[in-house]
C-alpha cells in the first residue's frame, strides 16, 4: 500500500460501525477519495481535526489497490472556515459547494484547478456578505473546469450563429439553439442575452474579478433558474442545498413583504 499525504476538503461523512467514520474527501493530489477513520468516534483526540463538513485538512492515507476505501491514519485541521459557520446563508452556500463537487467529480480523478476553486470560494464566502453571488460564480466555474458546462458559443445543434434572432436554451441538448433549430427541442426556453454574456464573462475571468461584476435582479434570477435546471437535469436529481437556499430566500421575501 502506498502512503500518501495531501490536502483535503471534507465533502461527506458517515458513521461506520460503533467507533469509526467513513469520509468523502476532495483532495488536491488524488481528487475525490473515500477514507476510513478508525476509532475517531470512540476517541476524538486520535485525530487533530473534528472532520467537519467543508473543513480543509492535511491527511495521510494508505492507498489500497484492491479497494475504493482507503485507511486514513492522520488528519490535521488547516482551516475550519469558522466565519461561514456563524451564518445560515453561508453554511447553505458552502454545503452547495461541497455537494456539487461530490456529485460532479468522479472518484479519484485529480483536478488541481477545481480544488483551488473550491478553496477560493470558501475563503471568499468566509469574509463576504453575498453568499448567493459566490455560489453562482462557483457553479459556472466548476461546470467550465469539469468539462460539464452548457454550450453557449454557438448553436448546440448546427454549430451556427445562435445570436441571430430569438435565442433559446435547451436543457436536453445542453446549450443554445438558433432560431432555425428551435424545433429540435420543443421544451427549450427563451434566454436573455445578458444572461449568456454573464456566464461567458464569469467563465473567462478570475474569481476576484467576477466578484466585482454587477448583476441586475432579472439576470440574477435567470442565472439561478438556468444553472439549477441544467444541473438538476444532467445530474438526474435536485441538489439538497439548492432547496434549502430557495427556502431561505422565500422566507426572507415573505418577511420583507
Amino acid at each position: 500500500m502506498a502512503i500518501i499525504k495531501t490536502e483535503a476538503l471534507v465533502l461527506k461523512r458517515y458513521d461506520l460501525r460503533e467507533t469509526s467514520l467513513l469520509v468523502n474527501f476532495y483532495t488536491l493530489d488524488h481528487g475525490k477519495i473515500t477514507g476510513e477513520m478508525k476509532g475517531i468516534r470512540d476517541d476524538p483526540k486520535k485525530f487533530a481535526s473534528a472532520v467537519e463538513l467543508f473543513s480543509c485538512n492535511d491527511i495521510i492515507f494508505y492507498q489500497k489497490r484492491n479497494s475504493s476505501v482507503h485507511l486514513v491514519s492522520q488528519c490535521d485541521l488547516k482551516e475550519n472556515f469558522q466565519q461561514i459557520r456563524q451564518n445560515v446563508y453561508k453554511i447553505t452556500a458552502a454545503s452547495a459547494i461541497i455537494e456539487l463537487i461530490d456529485n460532479i467529480m468522479p472518484q479519484e480523478d485529480k483536478n488541481c484547478e477545481i480544488f483551488a476553486l473550491a478553496k477560493e470560494a470558501l475563503s471568499e464566502l468566509a469574509v463576504a456578505d453575498f453568499a448567493d453571488k459566490i455560489l453562482t460564480i462557483f457553479k459556472i466555474k466548476i461546470l467550465s473546469l469539469s468539462g460539464f458546462k452548457p454550450h453557449l458559443d454557438c448553436c448546440v445543434s448546427c454549430q451556427g450563429n445562435a445570436w441571430s434572432g430569438q435565442t433559446k436554451f435547451s436543457l436536453h441538448l445542453g446549450g443554445l439553439l438558433c432560431q432555425k433549430c428551435h424545433p429540435k427541442d420543443s421544451n427549450s426556453r427563451i434566454i436573455f442575452r445578458g444572461t449568456i454574456a454573464t456566464i461567458l464573462h464569469i467563465e473567462k475571468n478570475t474569481f476576484k474579478e467576477n466578484l466585482k461584476l454587477g448583476m441586475n435582479p432579472q439576470i440574477k434570477r435567470e442565472l439561478e433558474l438556468v444553472l439549477n435546471s441544467f444541473l438538476n437535469y444532467h445530474l438526474g436529481k435536485e441538489l439538497k442545498s439548492d432547496r434549502t437556499m430557495q427556502k431561505l430566500q422565500d422566507s426572507e421575501t415573505e418577511i420583507g413583504s
